[in-house]
């Protein structure tokens, strides 16, 4: 089964949403499912090695999200939020994260059994 999770939300909001869908990829790719991530709006931030976690936050979300990568599961970052979104805006994004466009974000919600968004 193809899973495609979008993240929307900053990923140190003062909430566990990011994580937890961090976690839930983590789990389906472990199952042996075909996971897919697409970062966009503020969870941009989360594929910039800039970003680290909040004094008290146990919890390093770039560090889940490099551990998806080496695991082979593609991640996809909206180019245009890179500019537009997120604290650290036009800052680089980590190898493994690929700069996409709106399109492509199209071809893979077709091309999925099921999206989630976080």
């Amino acid at each position: 089964m193809k899973l495609l999770i979008i993240f929307n939300r900053n990923p140190y909001d003062n909430t566990d949403v990011t994580w937890n869908g961090l976690r839930l990829a983590g789990n389906l790719c472990e199952s042996g499912q075909e996971v897919r991530l697409f970062l966009m709006n503020d969870s941009v931030d989360m594929a910039r090695d800039v970003c680290k976690p909040p004094e008290g936050y146990d919890q390093d979300l770039s560090k889940m999200l490099k551990e998806l990568i080496a695991k082979g599961v593609p991640v996809k970052v909206c180019g245009t939020c890179m500019a537009r979104c997120g604290i650290y805006k036009n800052h680089p994004y980590f190898d493994g994260a690929e700069k996409s466009t709106m399109s492509e974000l199209a071809e893979w919600v077709v091309d999925s059994d099921k999206v989630m968004t976080f």
